[in-house]
């Protein structure tokens, strides 16, 4: 069960509810530990994926004696000091060389984490091209099926997604679109693909992390031609050891906070019947009514819709049979 920690305060009382989960989260912080023993490659490795990161990232430039895996005190403390909620952890053994941990935090809490090896590493000071200034949102693009059937490379998914994910945002311009993160996984045998959720012991495929720039062209129409230019970093990481999240834990981590009224009018809520909120934003209702008995509609009588003079008396047999039918008024004689 997890602890209840009532505020003593105001001041902290608002501290905590400013914590609590949000319907539209702030970007994750991002501390980025170095290990006991680092190399060149975790390293480079740290640095473009920090730099890709700013300005929510945090750098520990010294080093720690850090075990996630058998103990998780450390990033515990740290998040708490530091308002974080994401570690990445560098630290290169003779077992286990040139590894990064991703680990995710929630409440102050290890929820879950995955080690991976980095086979290649490519650093984005090699590609001489643009590169995007700092908190830009990047698009991220997974191409494989193992990212929706796997349960590694889900939460693989999951832990990239926010690690390089950044602020919510409502509308998109187009030219603000300036770089893309694409992550493919290596060919993988049928049998992996067809029962993902069996243990094998057939080894998990690579999974390559490329950074792309996005180069707008002229095309003659009104959406121009796109290309992607290599900007880096360019990263071949293997799957290692992981953590999955405590089910407790991830229910409580994926429980959504409840919605003011003016949210649930504008439809964010439950979904109310015959309530709807258009593209626009706008919010639009149905109402239904009975049927309505259109024989008794009473309707203008105008001049153009008399009969001709002959016609007075098969009007008046037919009244009541049409819808405004109206006898015509007879035209008085002059007088001699």
């Amino acid at each position: 069960m997890l602890r209840v920690v009532k505020p003593k305060n105001a001041r902290s009382k608002r501290a905590m509810e400013a914590r609590e989960p949000k319907e539209i989260e702030d970007p994750r912080t991002v501390i980025f530990v170095r290990g006991t023993h680092t190399g060149e490659v975790v390293n480079g490795a740290m640095k473009d994926l920090m730099s890709l990161k700013r300005p929510h990232a945090i750098s520990f430039s010294k080093k720690n004696v850090v075990r996630p895996f058998e103990d998780a005190t450390s990033f515990e403390f740290w998040a708490q000091k530091n308002d974080a909620s994401m570690f990445v952890l560098g630290q290169s053994t003779k077992k286990r060389p040139n590894g990064l941990t991703i680990a995710r935090m929630f409440d102050g809490k290890l929820l879950d984490m995955c080690e991976l090896g980095v086979d290649r590493f490519v650093s984005i000071d090699e590609f001489k091209t643009a590169k995007p200034p700092p908190g830009h949102k990047p698009m991220l693009h997974f191409a494989s099926e193992l990212f929706d059937t796997h349960p590694r490379f889900i939460q693989l998914k999951s832990l990239l997604m926010d690690l390089f994910n950044g602020e919510v945002i409502e509308s998109i311009y187009l030219s603000g679109l300036e770089h893309v993160i694409s992550i493919t996984v290596a060919p993988s045998s049928e049998k992996l693909a067809s029962v993902p959720d069996a243990q094998t012991d057939e080894p998990l495929p690579v999974v390559h992390i490329r950074g792309y720039t996005v180069k707008l062209l002229t095309s003659g129409q009104r959406v121009p031609r796109v290309e992607l230019v290599p900007m880096g970093p360019s990263l071949d990481l293997s799957l290692r050891r992981h953590r999955p999240a405590d089910p407790e834990l991830w229910k409580a981590a994926m429980r959504r906070p409840k919605l003011k009224k003016q949210d649930v009018e504008k439809g964010l809520g439950k979904k109310r019947k015959n309530v709807e909120v258009d593209e626009m934003g706008d919010l639009r209702g149905r109402v239904h009514i009975t049927k309505q008995d259109l024989t008794k509609l009473q309707t203008r009588k105008m001049k153009g819709l008399r009969g001709a003079p002959g016609e007075d008396e098969r009007e008046s047999e037919d009244e009541g049979e049409g819808i405004g039918a109206a006898r015509p008024a007879k035209r008085k004689k002059k007088a001699p």
